[in-house]
């Protein structure tokens, strides 16, 4: 339970094959017209409302599997745990890669910076219980290694915390996030922490999704992932001097919820009434 409490807070190659040889130019020419055939089929960011309310993600289907095996997570070792962290980015990349392209929009990939103290960000200084990062304005995630978790590494708690701010990325590419920002610059205090947990609680249902996704390569233990959902109904408000995240039932709510569905369609918070993102 102490780890679960550090925890709560993050070119196409073408190739040519058959009878013959291909001229330089002829390989010029069909690599332009695919080219051209996957602009097509990629779309912009929605823009407005719709695009946090009915984005393309919710009709996806299940979280592509990524085949996650990031391998053991020693003691004491910061190397192990940079290397952790940076196969499990890998991870996540090939997953919302592929769920991007099944939705028709343009993926890309966030930044990784791996830090052993808190430091300032584009978005501004580093909030108060947050072990990980998202910042919008560079697209990186910004993962804290601390001294409790180099004694006691806990690979599951550290994955589905690197889920959850990869879920803030996958908000800010898909369009999400831009109807986010416009949202709350027209609101007051109350409207914006409304709007707050609606993004975190999204997040965190996407990083049970992503979980969900790798439960045999990872592996994750049941009773184990159990224990992590109990703990944050229990517990995982209590980091977080407003109500910014969202109450620690609810927060679960949309855990167990991302977890049985495996889908992204399954973390709509933008269109449920706000007794559900309490």
């Amino acid at each position: 339970m102490r780890r679960l409490t550090s925890l709560v807070a993050a070119g196409v190659i073408v190739t040519l094959a058959g009878a013959g040889t291909a001229t330089s130019a002829q390989a010029q020419t069909v690599t332009q017209k695919e080219q051209a055939q996957q602009a097509q089929q990629v779309a912009a960011p929605p823009r407005g409302k719709a695009a946090a309310t009915a984005n393309p993600l919710y009709k996806t289907g299940r979280l592509a599997s990524s085949n996650c095996s990031p391998g053991d997570l020693p003691r004491g070792s910061t190397v192990a745990y940079k290397s952790f962290l940076t196969r499990v980015t890998n991870c996540l990349n090939r997953s919302w890669a592929s769920q991007f392209r099944k939705a028709g929009l343009k993926f890309s990939k966030p930044r990784l910076r791996i830090i052993t103290r808190k430091v300032r960000t584009p978005c501004g200084s580093w909030g108060a219980g947050a072990d990980g990062v998202y910042c919008s304005t560079d697209r990186t995630m910004y993962m804290l290694i601390t001294k409790t978790q180099l004694r006691a590494p806990f690979a599951l708690g550290i994955t589905r915390l690197m889920a959850h701010e990869y879920g803030h990325h996958v908000q800010e590419i898909s369009g999400i996030w831009n109807y986010w920002t416009v949202a709350r610059s027209q609101t007051g205090n109350s409207g914006r922490l409304l709007l707050s947990r609606r993004s975190e609680l999204q997040a965190e249902c996407f990083s049970s999704v992503f979980m969900s996704s790798v439960k045999d390569t990872l592996p994750i233990n049941p009773a184990e992932w159990d224990r992590v959902v109990d703990w944050f109904h229990d517990n995982g408000h209590k980091a977080w001097r407003q109500n910014d995240h969202g109450k620690g039932p609810t927060q679960a709510f949309w855990m167990k919820r991302g977890y049985a569905s495996g889908s992204p369609g399954a973390c709509n918070t933008w269109s449920v009434s706000p007794r559900y993102v309490s």
